[in-house]
Formats: structure tokens, sequence, C-alpha cells
């Protein structure tokens, strides 16, 4: 019996990026000016409009097995043939074999999915969001700047996920991370670590600037 992820199996253009994981349903722009990736752009625009995006770890050199399809949205044509364009993640995928290198990378590639979770996540991903919330209510204080998370915030627990993955900064091997666990359990479960280390950080430094405040 085949499963159903050996069944879709397709060849994806490949574009790496140093330090960027693109998540489901997140946005991504990009500048596209290198030959061969105008080359990369030019054939997809004539085909299904996607390609996969994967992160190149500038430390070690390496390219990552697990990435994001993206799809082209929008895009203009500059004079010099270099593109601006605006991209959103579809679904994931795990690298099987590379099918060429040159001009540019295509893959083999299969999709991957979250395992169906064994219970409601709701309520796991309410809590996730309070510590953003809090998180972000505390950076707004210490920075005195206005920062607001967007008015809709993603309802599904999958979604939410990928959101506040995808809203990490600074730390793409985390990131990384995150995108390859196929669990969203265990996804907001360290997403809640983070939040949770961030918001007692920012908590203890919003307390020093007060104290500071009343006392000059």
């Amino acid at each position: 019996m085949t499963s159903s992820s050996k069944i879709a199996v397709r060849e994806l253009p490949l574009f790496p990026l140093p330090e960027v994981v693109l998540f489901p349903t997140r946005p991504l722009p990009l500048h596209i000016f290198e030959f061969r990736y105008r080359i990369m752009m030019n054939t997809i625009l004539e085909s299904d409009r996607r390609f996969g995006v994967l992160m190149v770890d500038p430390v070690k050199g390496t390219i990552a097995n697990v990435g994001c399809c993206a799809e082209i949205i929008h895009y203009q044509r500059l004079p010099d043939d270099r593109m601006k364009m605006l991209t959103l993640g579809q679904q994931r995928f795990r690298v099987l074999e590379y099918v060429r290198e040159k001009p540019y990378r295509v893959g083999l590639v299969e999709w991957l999915e979250d395992n169906p979770p064994a219970k409601d996540l709701r309520p796991f991903a309410s809590e996730v969001e309070q510590l953003l919330r809090d998180v972000v209510r505390l950076s707004a204080k210490l920075t005195e700047q206005n920062i607001e998370l967007p008015e809709e915030l993603p309802d599904l627990p999958t979604e939410l996920s990928y959101w506040v993955a995808s809203n990490l900064y600074g730390v793409a091997a985390e990131q990384q991370s995150l995108l390859e666990m196929q669990d969203t359990v265990a996804r907001l479960e360290r997403e809640a670590e983070i939040l949770t280390t961030t918001r007692n950080h920012l908590a203890a430094r919003s307390v020093l600037k007060d104290t500071f405040n009343q006392n000059s």
C-alpha cells in the first residue's frame, strides 16, 4: 500500500535563501536580481507560479532539507529585468533528491502535513495567543512605541503556530526546527516556551525601568 505522501511527489524549482524560513499562509516579499533566479522566475511565471524556499545556514553553508512552497501573488518587472514580487507560503515539503543543479536547483519533493491532533487545540492556542499579547504589550512599554498585533490573528491552532513562528526574529535555526515539526501541539509548546522566556525577560526589564523612572 502506497502512502499518500509518496503519491504527492513532484519536481519543484528551489530558491535557497540565507536565514529565511517561510511558513504556510505567511507572505514573503522578494527582490530577484541574480541572473539564474531571474531565469527561474520567468520560467515559473509561465507555469503554476510555485517554487520552494529553503533556508541556508550562512555559517555552516548548508541548505535545509525541509522547506515551504511559495506561490507568486504579485510581481513587478524593473528596468534591468530585476523583479519585485510578493509570494505566499503554501504547503511544506521535504527534498528527496536534487534532479538538477544548473542554472538553478530543482528537487524531487514530497509534501508534509501536521499529524491530526488527538485533542481540541483551541484552549492551548488561546494560551499562546495571550503570551503573544503580553510580549507585545511589554515590548511597546519598554520601547515607548506603538506596537500592535493585527486585528485578526489566525483562529486555527495550526495557522496560529505558523504565524508565531514566522514572526520570531533573529533565530532562523529555531524557526527551521519549528517548520520541520509535524505536530501542532509540539510546535505550540515550543512557542509557548519561547514566548514565556521573552515575557519574563521583558517584565524584569520593565520593572527595572519603572524603578529607575521613579528614582530619577
